[in-house]
């Protein structure tokens, strides 16, 4: 047991330690303020931005603040990138000009237009679903086994049992979110409580999820062969089970689409808006944010960042579960060797190109459903459809480039107008010292 301290001699005063206001990281037990009511949840500085790196910049979404910018630079992007698809286009010998014209021609028809805003309609659960993970720098790569599992199990589960309207639609949405989200959760948890990265095990779960639904989907199990072809599918769903097409509500618009036009693709939008409503004016959008610029920083803040990366994989995956509704409910009615394929991996790319934002993310969406739906007339003017797939990846390359550029170059000049500010407030700090003395 020590003793007392010796006393300070009489001849100095006792030092007193220097009072000052703790940062945020010496206060572990004080939670983040809550954004404010009416309010965007957060609003990155320049500080904040200029300390995130590349990657999560790119997978956040974070780009240039000014307006000028973030209209200047999507548009300069699309330039450059349409100015390289022509010069693919003259590289395998077509005439790019009326290519191009060729597309947009097709693209534009009645029959066509109706098809794009389906597909985009696909696309653009799936980018929102991905969009989740990315706003905390979680790489959700398992969006297409998601999906495909969720899509599966409901319409074996709408097909089995019959309820009438609207339960029995209710009945296979709420079976698809549930799915998807507690397959999602697996790489979650293995994340926090094994160091698993979600990349790779969101990977090896696409693969589990084919593997399963390839067992399944028998005629011994939860299939039927269909009677005059060699396709398996799961039972089909009854009347009071589907979705109507929203054409009779458009034609009461005075609109006219002359195919069906996908019942829920209202469910498209409410989903946009529900993710960024949370995303910007809730706790929990604030949290996930805080915790995908630094895990140790929403310690510090209060924010249980692993419960975060378990609660955005479970988000993601319920969005996700969402993707091959539309066309379950609306067109198939069933689960087929036929059912599309690969909406997750698609989503990626639409969610990047939309940089994580709802708008952007329906522009993009429209985008590749249009490169989609306008890919089989190439071959009238002899150019190979797969050209397509390389247009895509060309837009979606330079819209990431050219935002990042202009994103460092902002931070460049922000960090030179603080500069310039310090140092013109410590030159009048010296003039009123010198003035006084």
């Amino acid at each position: 047991m020590s003793g007392p301290k010796d006393p300070a001699p009489p001849d100095e005063e006792p030092s007193v330690p220097e009072q000052r206001e703790p940062d945020a990281s010496e206060r572990p037990d004080t939670p983040a303020e809550p954004p404010k009511s009416g309010g965007t949840a957060t609003t990155p500085g320049a500080a904040e931005i200029a300390a995130v790196p590349s990657w999560k910049a790119i997978l956040r979404g974070l780009g240039p603040t000014g307006l000028g910018l973030k209209i200047g630079a999507p548009v300069l992007a699309l330039l450059i990138s349409l100015g390289i698809t022509m010069i693919l286009l003259r590289i395998t010998g077509a005439d790019p000009v009326s290519s191009i014209q060729s597309m947009v021609d097709y693209g534009t028809t009645e029959h066509s237009l109706v098809d794009i805003v389906n597909r985009a309609t696909r696309y653009y659960l799936s980018a929102v679903a991905v969009a989740i993970g990315f706003r905390m720098a979680l790489l959700n790569i398992g969006v297409d086994g998601q999906y495909r599992i969720a899509a599966f199990l409901a319409a074996a589960l709408g097909g089995a049992i019959t309820l009438p309207a609207p339960f029995g639609q209710l009945l296979v949405i709420v079976a698809a979110m549930v799915v998807g989200g507690l397959w999602a959760a697996i790489a979650g948890v293995l994340k926090v409580t094994r160091g698993v990265s979600e990349v790779l095990s969101t990977i090896m779960l696409n693969a589990i999820a084919t593997g399963v639904i390839a067992y399944l989907l028998n005629d011994k199990r939860l299939a039927e062969v269909r009677p005059g072809s060699n396709n398996v599918a799961t039972a089909q769903i009854p009347e009071s089970g589907r979705v109507g097409p929203l054409n009779g509500f458009l034609n009461s618009i005075g609109i006219n689409p002359p195919n069906d036009v996908y019942g829920l693709l209202p469910l498209a939008v409410v989903v946009g808006i529900v993710f960024w409503v949370v995303i910007n004016y809730t706790r929990f959008g604030f949290d996930l944010k805080i915790s995908g610029l630094s895990a140790s920083a929403a310690q510090a803040s209060g924010v249980n960042a692993r419960r975060m990366i378990v609660y955005t994989m479970v988000a993601s995956g319920v969005v996700a579960g969402l993707i091959g509704m539309p066309e379950l409910l609306g067109a198939s009615y069933e689960y087929s060797l036929n059912f599309p394929a690969g909406l997750g991996f698609t989503g990626i790319t639409v969610a990047l190109l939309g940089r994580n934002h709802p708008a952007g993310i329906a522009l993009a969406a429209l985008l590749f459903a249009f490169l989609d739906q306008t890919s089989d007339v190439l071959q009238e003017v002899d150019v190979p459809k797969e050209i397509v797939g390389v247009m895509q990846g060309v837009v979606v390359l330079t819209v990431v480039i050219v935002y990042e550029l202009v994103r460092r170059w902002e931070i460049r000049l922000q960090q030179r107008a603080v500069a310039a500010e310090l140092a013109t407030g410590h030159d009048l700090a010296r003039e009123a010292a010198g003035s006084a003395s």
